[in-house]
């Protein structure tokens, strides 16, 4: 009998975007990891939807572009290099044509998604 690999390789171009709140989105891990986590890399369009989550939290990466995170009523402005925990309920989005990669944990559900 085989073992199973506890590894998981994915190249994300292979991945089709989906569209979330805040653009297009890639997606990975969420089965593999047994929905612990996810790992998204999201092309953020000019001014995504302000959204929050119930039941996970979200680590924010900017990898290209600037612009400003609008989280709980603030507004900080990002840069490639920039990261932000976003925490359960806080409201928060981007404003801003930016490159992010997103971490989720436990992996994203978008029956968890709620707008005001």
């Amino acid at each position: 009998m085989a073992e199973e690999r506890r590894f998981k390789i994915t190249d994300f171009a292979d991945i089709p975007a989906v569209p979330c709140p805040c653009g297009m989105s890639r997606r990975a891990f969420a089965e593999s990891s047994g929905g612990r986590i996810s790992f998204h890399v999201v092309e953020i369009s000019t001014d995504a939807r302000m959204h929050y989550h119930k039941n996970h939290i979200e680590i924010y990466y900017i990898l290209e572009g600037s612009g400003f995170l609008e989280v709980d009523g603030e507004k900080t402005a990002v840069k490639p290099g920039m990261s932000i925990l976003i925490k359960e309920y806080c409201r928060h989005r981007s404003v801003g044509k930016l490159k992010i990669v997103n971490v989720s944990l436990p992996a994203f559900d978008p029956e968890d998604e709620w707008f005001d």
